[in-house]
């Protein structure tokens, strides 16, 4: 069989190679845009709602309502598309970046969210706490990727500092953090660690009303327990509680503390007649901490501020404010005396 060869017009050799050309391109276009999506790196993270949230690091655009003291930790400024609006009062956020008022817009709070103002920023990722599952829904429904938090242990926030680190490309930095805190949480716990166990101080702290205490569920129980003090109210299973005035007159406290962002303080509570026979009142020993957040790094020097109310002869070498500058310093590129210090 012969086999006829037809010649092919020049016109249709270049016309194969043009197409050729385009094919090949489409082809390298592809395999970029593969390699492009490969090398963002995946984060699967499991909220306080109990859902994986898929996470594309380094998130370029966020939102966060709550645990926004991690931005100037990890110097994210440029990453944070908006944020809520407690954050514009926060001493540490001011001294950080005194325009924050005027070049991040507010969203709201994560109990008020500004729907509006928050899908018009388009963010990657939008942070929030637990308060209202039902505005986490409204807001997926949107579109938009959500993360709910709610430390309920230092282990949990740090897991959640952790997830920060990773997700902003700032692993390295995140570390830093935690072992900043890790190094003051070591030397209390060096400390208090071998008090015995009927010298060991009975600690009790209020949240927003006089008769509210912190339980054995949340961040503030394991604070109590590593300052070496013994928190009556861990015996009822759950965050916060109401408890009665005779309750609190039959667990005597001897230390006091109040929540920071409380509306009394502890002249009010020195001045109770209900309360007078405890012992942390009769001896004036009540203290309101600092209304720093204690979902932050923050949480170290409140420790220590603690450690040294509740046993003062085991950190009498030891001054607060050369700690605490050198902390913010490291961790907040700040000097202490920028921010709101802690009671004396």
């Amino acid at each position: 069989m012969i086999e006829r060869k037809t010649a092919m017009p020049a016109g249709g050799k270049t016309s194969r190679r043009i197409m050729m050309i385009r094919q090949i391109a489409m082809i390298l276009g592809l395999v970029l845009l593969i390699l492009s999506e490969a090398g963002a790196e995946v984060l699967v993270y499991k909220d306080k709602l109990g859902r994986d949230v898929s996470v594309a690091a380094p998130v370029k655009r966020a939102v966060i309502f709550q645990t926004y003291e991690l931005i100037p930790a990890l110097g994210i400024w440029d990453r944070i598309a908006g944020i809520g609006r407690y954050a514009y009062k926060n001493d540490l956020m001011l001294a950080s970046r005194p325009d924050i008022g005027k070049t991040i817009p507010s969203v709201g709070g994560g109990m008020d969210v500004n729907m509006e103002a928050l899908l018009k920023l388009k963010p990657d990722i939008v942070i929030t706490w637990t308060a209202r599952p039902e505005n986490i829904r409204f807001m997926e429904q949107q579109g938009l990727r959500v993360v709910s938090i709610y430390p309920e242990s230092i282990a949990e926030l740090y897991g959640v500092m952790e997830f920060f680190g990773g997700i902003f490309d700032k692993k390295k930095e995140m570390r830093r953090t935690i072992a900043g805190m890790e190094h003051i949480f070591s030397d209390v716990r060096k400390r208090v660690g071998n008090i015995p166990a009927n010298q060991k101080q009975k600690v009790l702290w209020l949240g927003s009303r006089q008769n509210a205490v912190a339980c054995r569920t949340g961040v503030t129980n394991d604070m109590i327990a590593m300052i070496g003090g013994i928190n009556p109210a861990a015996a009822i299973d759950q965050r916060n509680a109401d408890v009665s005035v005779e309750t609190l007159v039959k667990w005597n406290p001897d230390v006091i503390f109040i929540w920071g962002n409380a509306v009394y303080g502890a002249r009010d509570i020195l001045n109770n007649p209900q309360l007078q026979c405890l012992k942390a009142v009769r001896t004036g020993r009540v203290y309101k901490a600092p209304a720093w957040s204690t979902w932050s790094p923050r949480l170290a020097p409140v420790v220590l501020w603690m450690a040294m109310k509740t046993y003062p002869d085991r950190f009498a070498d030891v001054h607060l404010e050369t700690v605490c500058d050198g902390f913010y310093k490291k961790t907040f590129g700040i000097p202490y005396r920028m921010v709101a210090g802690i009671e004396p």
